[in-house]
């Protein structure tokens, strides 16, 4: 299986890191609808959310039509990572703060900053908007998702969350410009990202914010 999903990441990038994100996020997603006790269709809503919104601000900044409205598959996918949620929410409590959701998170991340970095690429535009296509790709959904559960987009609080997405996008950026091939930039892009997310779950790591800078002046 690991073999396979190899050569498949070698043959085309995106769409496995595409479908891995798809799955993963839709599942992140509609667990913190359930966690808020949503009804099943505000757990699709939000599950669907936070696994397209990212990607279709995406495509909408390098001027196509968003895919989740081109392709059947993607939708199915989506709605194959609520289906998963729903079912984890019956087999574990708390299962938002499962294992299995937070490594879900992480490479769901991973997954959406490579896909954001491989179409920014594509389209020819600066390593600054490599990297910013990248981020958005990956945590916009999330974002969106966090103003449907009525709270403020935790990316924007002190959680080392973006940040990983930035520096994975800086990551494909650098290996390309270096000579990488796509399929190789890929790969380390989504380490660095999903290495560096959960060593921020693991240790607790967190940006500083303004009251903690001037408290240490």
């Amino acid at each position: 299986m690991g073999r396979e999903l190899a050569i498949a990441l070698f043959v085309d990038p995106f769409a496995v890191m595409n479908a891995i994100g798809l799955v993963a996020f839709a599942l992140v997603g509609a667990t913190k609808a359930i966690r808020e006790e949503f009804d099943l269709f505000g757990v699709a809503v939000v599950g669907l959310v936070t696994a397209f919104a990212g990607g279709a601000t995406r495509d909408i900044l390098v001027n196509r039509v968003p895919l989740a409205l081109q392709s059947p598959v993607e939708i199915a996918l989506g709605v194959f990572g609520v289906a998963l949620a729903i079912g984890v929410s019956v087999a574990l409590e708390s299962a938002d703060d499962h294992p299995i959701t937070l490594v879900s998170d992480a490479v769901g991340l991973a997954a959406f900053t490579t896909t954001g970095a491989i179409v920014a690429t594509g389209v020819g535009v600066s390593g600054f908007g490599v990297v910013t296509i990248a981020t958005i790709n990956a945590v916009g959904g999330g974002a969106f998702a966090d103003i449907l559960l009525d709270r403020s987009p935790f990316i924007l609080l002190e959680d080392f969350y973006a940040s990983c997405a930035v520096l994975g996008g800086g990551t494909y950026w650098v290996v390309t410009l270096l000579g990488g091939s796509g399929s190789v930039a890929a790969a380390i892009c989504a380490a660095v990202t999903v290495g560096t997310r959960i060593a921020a779950v693991t240790y607790g790591w967190t940006l500083p914010t303004a009251q903690v800078l001037r408290t240490s002046a």
